[in-house]
């Protein structure tokens, strides 16, 4: 599996695993505020925001991952 594939499904994971119970909680403590389209709307901007963002990049030493959060500091490099 190549790098840029990896990437792209540990970015489709790292969103899924901030959507799923964003949609869960809004949709069970936001009734009365966000109804209809606005609930995964709602969730998909959280996710967006919180999720790692997964980049495969071309280096001297060949391709590498790289990974970035708000919650880290810096860009790492995935193994």
């Amino acid at each position: 599996m190549s790098k840029k594939t990896k990437a792209l499904l540990y970015n489709f994971i790292g969103f899924a695993l901030f959507f799923l119970p964003s949609y869960y909680l809004i949709q069970r403590y936001g009734g009365l505020t966000l109804t209809g389209y606005f609930i995964p709307i709602t969730a998909f901007v959280i996710s967006t925001i919180l999720a790692p963002k997964f980049q495969a990049a071309q280096t001297r030493d060949g391709e590498k991952l790289f990974m970035k959060w708000m919650f880290l500091k810096g860009v790492k490099e995935i193994k």
